[in-house]
């Protein structure tokens, strides 16, 4: 069987644009986000090209992963308006058309969401069995303490490695 050339690795990272990368570190690490990859201040005028502002300003960047394997990592990137950066409307509540969720499958909803309330979640509705066909799972949103959403999925963490999908009748 030959072997196909990849034009494609899976997701590396997702960055996510922050207001305060200090209250967003405390958010992600509570939930789960352990070790720092990257801690650095982007000072080179491509770090601000390559995200399309019209200016360069320096600007913090932190990445954050869990224990193993350098993919799923997460970076944050402080940005202000002052730096030519429009901030998005997220608001607090549902999702909007063209907007990207974050999602996590985590051991306990319970164990889970009081941590994330703690470190600065700003909205949270209860969560609900997601019903497919016969499998079910327990699921809720969350937005963090910039607006961006995330899913959580009540699932063993070790189910990332799964190759296929679950039964679905």
């Amino acid at each position: 069987m030959e072997q196909r050339e990849l034009q494609l690795s899976s997701l590396i990272r997702a960055t996510i644009f922050v207001r305060n990368l200090e209250k967003a570190t405390a958010f992600y690490r509570a939930l789960g986000f352990e070790e720092t990859y990257l801690d650095m201040v982007l000072d080179h005028p491509s770090a601000s090209q390559v995200i399309g502002l019209p200016q360069h300003h320096p600007y913090p960047a932190r990445i954050l992963k869990q224990p193993g394997p350098n993919f799923g990592m997460l970076g944050l990137f402080e940005l202000s308006p002052a730096q030519g950066a429009a901030e998005v409307d997220r608001g607090d509540g549902a999702a909007r058309i063209g907007e990207v969720a974050l999602v996590f499958y985590v051991r306990s909803l319970e164990r889970t969401l009081p941590l994330l309330e703690r470190a600065g979640a700003r909205w949270m509705p209860d969560p609900q069995t997601f019903q497919m066909g016969d499998f079910s799972v327990r699921e809720t949103c969350v937005r963090d303490c910039d607006g961006t959403l995330l899913s959580l999925i009540e699932r063993p963490p070790e189910d990332q490695l799964r190759t296929t999908p679950p039964p679905v009748s």
